[in-house]
């Protein structure tokens, strides 16, 4: 008997013996559990009923009548993990047992998946599961643009939950209705304090922490922009970005009391909504710290020692929010000595998104000082139009193997928005799914069906198409031999002005995008053939139609670069399509702040192109 299960449990046996379940009547489940538990028995319930001839009944007590389909006990007998949990099938029904309700709720939804493909003949099997790491994470950029809607954020975590994940960050910046802030979040559609508190009981239903993220230290500029905030930032009046670009505006705060101050008056706001402990303040990126206020104080004491002075104030104000501060590890990776210097209580997240990156010796470095940290790979969909798909999977692999290795208690998974955030969500599902294969077991996992579980478990399509598709639409970099970090060749040419030839322009040849535009009209034509069955499979579609399309336009403007002759009336006319199908799909999951922005990024493009 096989099965598909995803993922891929650490320990199961089937026999060829089926069992016959279709006079089950009863879940059975011990009465000490919790109510977060006995609900997610009775989703259960609901998501098999079609299976089942009679309806499922849930009992704590011990039914007199009636067959019992499945008994659910706590087990915390000696030398079981936190989460593992075991399953066994017999004549007399499924016994699950776990050592905590998390490993309950695991355990139920690999039954799920199960009797999705078995129906009432269950077979003979016997499952001993549990994770690899403890918190497995998933952080959605909610402020480069993108806000969801939060029937969207629902469904997501519906997804995750599916997939095990057990904890969700949304990435904040400005994207928090903070009273008073106005000027700040006037445009972007933020989230007000109820909507937090309603997607915090939901996660918590559904055993995810949802984590308070707030950038505390870098990535301002959304704040620092405005007259009344301006005296807060390190450089005033702007700077200039390690790659040549200069901004009119800060982006770091300066490392004072004053910038202490405006922090606790936003934690006071934000972090009581949030009933999870943890508290991810951000903190990387601090790009211009030296170059302005603090100029002085770095020249005498360094800058990296600057930076953890700001940041254990940062922490300790969070402890006084009764919060246990997570930060972006990149910038105290400079000093690695220092690292040992953190107190306890805090959590380094050691990020990094590119298929080499240097996790051995990362991992190795937070590991020595005795330091709890998560390693966090990304999904690659950012900048990138298409996915990255190998260098996602490389990534994610990677963290899963030297964080394991190393003591990692954490695996976090990024989702950026850089750019105009013009990556739609199905981008980022094979990413989605190979990271929470990766992180609950990579041994078993490391050459699971990443396209079979999108397929099975998030787009639903019968037709076995749009996992496949993603996969290979996400590969379609590959296709040139030059690779750039953190995107797509194809994107940068999007996104780049025509009047001013990027330092790549002789990295890639007119044969290898008529190659890449050859591709990618074949693969369009699958979409045709596809078959999901969610309720959003149509939107699904559309999706990834505009998304080739947007790709396509960007593959005509590298010709364009290139002195190639395109039909330019033509490219305008698909561009001016893309825009307007773009801004249609984008206000059926996300809030309409930020999709001025991102259409401008696209709306740019059109009005360089040349006359045709």
């Amino acid at each position: 008997m096989t099965c598909f299960l995803f993922p891929v449990p650490r320990k199961a046996v089937f026999n060829e013996k089926k069992f016959d379940y279709s006079a089950a009547q009863w879940l059975k489940i011990s009465p000490e559990l919790s109510c977060e538990l006995k609900r997610a028995a009775l989703e259960f319930s609901a998501n098999i009923k079609d299976i089942f001839p009679c309806p499922l009944r849930l009992t704590a007590g011990q039914p007199q009548n009636g067959k019992v389909l499945l008994d659910m006990e706590l087990d915390c007998a000696a030398g079981r993990r936190p989460q593992q949990y075991n399953i066994v099938s017999s004549a007399d029904g499924i016994k699950l047992s776990a050592t905590d309700e998390a490993g309950l709720y695991f355990g139920l939804k690999t039954i799920e998946q199960l009797l999705s493909q078995t129906g009432v003949f269950f077979p003979e099997c016997k499952i001993e599961d549990y994770p690899d790491f403890e918190h497995r994470g998933f952080m959605l950029d909610v402020s480069r643009c993108k806000v969801p809607l939060m029937n969207e954020l629902y469904e997501f975590v519906d997804m995750l939950s599916a997939l095990k994940y057990n904890q969700l960050q949304l990435y904040i910046e400005h994207t928090f209705e903070f009273s008073g802030a106005e000027t700040v979040w006037s445009d972007a559609s933020p989230f007000t304090s109820e909507e937090i508190m309603q997607l915090d009981m939901y996660c918590r239903e559904r055993f995810i922490e949802l984590v308070p993220n707030l950038n505390s230290f870098g990535h301002l500029e959304r704040w620092l922009k405005h007259d009344e905030f301006r005296h807060l930032a390190e450089c005033p009046d702007g700077f200039t970005l390690p790659d040549g670009r200069k901004r009119d505006c800060g982006g770091v705060l300066k490392p004072d009391q004053e910038s202490l101050e405006f922090l606790n008056g936003l934690y006071s706001e934000y972090l009581p909504n949030f009933s999870n402990v943890k508290f991810n303040i951000g903190c990387d990126e601090t790009w211009e710290l030296g170059e302005g206020v603090s100029k002085t104080l770095c020249e005498e004491k360094g800058k990296t020692q600057v930076y953890m002075d700001f940041l254990l104030k940062i922490a300790k104000l969070a402890a006084a929010h009764g919060r246990e501060a997570m930060f972006w590890g990149d910038i105290i990776l400079h000093q690695p000595e220092l690292i040992n210097k953190l107190p306890k209580g805090i959590t380094a997240l050691n990020w990094g998104y590119e298929d080499d990156h240097p996790f051995a010796t990362e991992t190795k470095a937070f590991a020595e000082a005795g330091v709890p940290f998560y390693v966090c790979p990304g999904t690659s969909s950012w900048n990138s139009l298409a996915g990255r798909t190998d260098n996602s999977m490389k990534n994610l692999l990677d963290a899963a193997e030297y964080g394991s290795e190393n003591g990692a208690i954490g695996y976090l998974i990024t989702d950026w928005g850089d750019g105009g955030h013009h990556q739609y969500s199905p981008l980022s599902w094979p990413g989605i799914c190979a990271g929470a294969a990766f992180s609950w077991c990579h041994e078993v996992n490391k050459h699971a069906d990443i396209a079979e579980a999108v397929d099975l478990l998030i787009a639903r399509d019968c037709g076995g198409v749009i996992g496949d598709y993603l996969m290979s639409y996400g590969n379609l970099y590959t296709l040139f031999e030059h690779k750039t970090k953190n995107a797509t060749l194809f994107y940068r040419a999007l996104v780049a002005p025509l009047d001013n030839k990027p330092d790549w322009l002789d990295k890639y040849s007119v044969a290898e995008v008529h190659k890449a535009l050859h591709a990618l009209c074949e693969l369009r034509g699958h979409l045709a053939t596809a078959l999901p069955e969610t309720d959003d499979g149509r939107l699904m579609i559309e999706e990834l139609l505009n998304s080739s399309f947007m790709t396509e336009c960007a593959l005509n403007k590298m010709l364009l670069f290139k002195d190639e002759e395109i039909d330019v009336k033509a490219l305008k006319k698909l561009l001016r399509h893309v825009i307007g199908k773009h801004e249609e799909l984008w206000l059926k999951r996300n809030r309409a702040g930020g999709l001025n922005e991102s259409s401008a990024h696209l709306r740019k493009v059109l009005e360089e192109l040349p006359r045709g």
